[in-house]
């Protein structure tokens, strides 16, 4: 009879112990209600700026706008004060200043905290231009931290201008005597202000392309070449053969083994080589400028987009 009464006992047991666990877990929870719909024709609503995948993703969008009577009051004293060095549009001006968009300093300043002590004391950093104190009184450097950070606030993206009209910058800072003694002499062997060059201010009027146009060699313009022939700006390859036969087009590629050019016709040419055999003369059009451009520096540049746009 004992091994029945185990059994019966331990029976017993797992059915108290089983009960036991489903009075603890209680009566199921009941399902979430659905989340409320909007009236016909209202949408829903936003998330806050600033979180999630809304428009406000950068932390400089997510600070509360400022108040528009102060930023209209610092954009004024921005225009008057800090404008020259630091550009119309925030992003660096004439004199050097650095970009304010992209200041560590602008995007950790709250309310003009961090940027009241560089106004009022000034600032060096190695490699840019010395700032000098500035005696503004202290709502005033608020204000301009307000417009600051208000236009910080419509930033599109990285390195995106903020909103706004096109803002061209004045390039002509340059010394134009200085640029007439470059000119004369890295520039006026190959070209002339009297000749190839002249009237080149009136033909490029904007200094922005002058200076890209006289700085990468020029385009073909009105003068390129005829159809068919080599454009001016392109390298070109001569190869004089054994026969005394001589070749001209468009150089496509030369190596120790291989020439090969373009013809006026379309097709192309190879020819192998030995050493110096055939023999191969390249033309590049733009040599001189290739080299120039190791050795040109920001005021060289200056100086020479400053000459260039009196030469009408």
């Amino acid at each position: 009879m004992k091994p029945r009464t185990s059994l019966a006992a331990a029976s017993a047991v797992m059915l108290l112990s089983l009960a036991v666990q489903i009075a603890a877990q209680g009566p199921p929870a009941p399902a979430p209600a659905p989340a409320a719909q909007p009236p016909a024709g209202q949408a829903p609503p936003q998330a806050p700026p600033g979180r999630g995948r809304g428009p406000a993703t950068f932390p400089a969008q997510q600070r509360p706008p400022g108040d528009p009577a102060m930023i209209a009051r610092g954009q004024q004293i921005y225009a008057a004060t800090c404008r020259a060095c630091h550009g119309p549009d925030l992003r660096g001006g004439d004199m050097g200043g650095p970009n304010l968009l992209r200041s560590q300093l602008v995007l950790n300043d709250q309310n003009g905290e961090l940027i009241q002590p560089v106004v009022l004391n000034g600032r060096q950093n190695p490699g840019m231009p010395v700032m000098p104190p500035l005696p503004l009184p202290v709502d005033d450097i608020k204000a301009v931290a307000a417009y600051i950070h208000s236009v910080a606030a419509t930033s599109r993206g990285q390195g995106a201008p903020p909103a706004g009209p096109e803002v061209e910058l004045n390039i002509v800072v340059g010394d134009p005597a200085a640029g007439k003694a470059y000119f004369a002499s890295k520039c006026a062997s190959c070209h002339s202000t009297t000749g190839d060059l002249a009237g080149i201010a009136t033909r490029v009027a904007s200094p922005v392309e002058l200076q890209n146009t006289w700085v990468g060699g020029g385009g073909r313009g009105r003068g390129a070449a005829a159809p068919g022939a080599p454009s001016r700006r392109e390298t070109t390859a001569t190869v004089t053969l054994a026969s005394g036969e001589k070749v001209t087009g468009r150089l496509i590629r030369v190596d120790e083994f291989l020439v090969l050019v373009g013809l006026p016709d379309g097709t192309t040419r190879s020819f192998r080589r030995v050493g110096d055999v055939p023999k191969v003369e390249i033309t590049d059009p733009l040599e001189g400028h290739k080299k120039l451009w190791m050795a040109l520096t920001d005021k060289d540049m200056h100086d020479v987009t400053a000459y260039l746009v009196t030469v009408k």
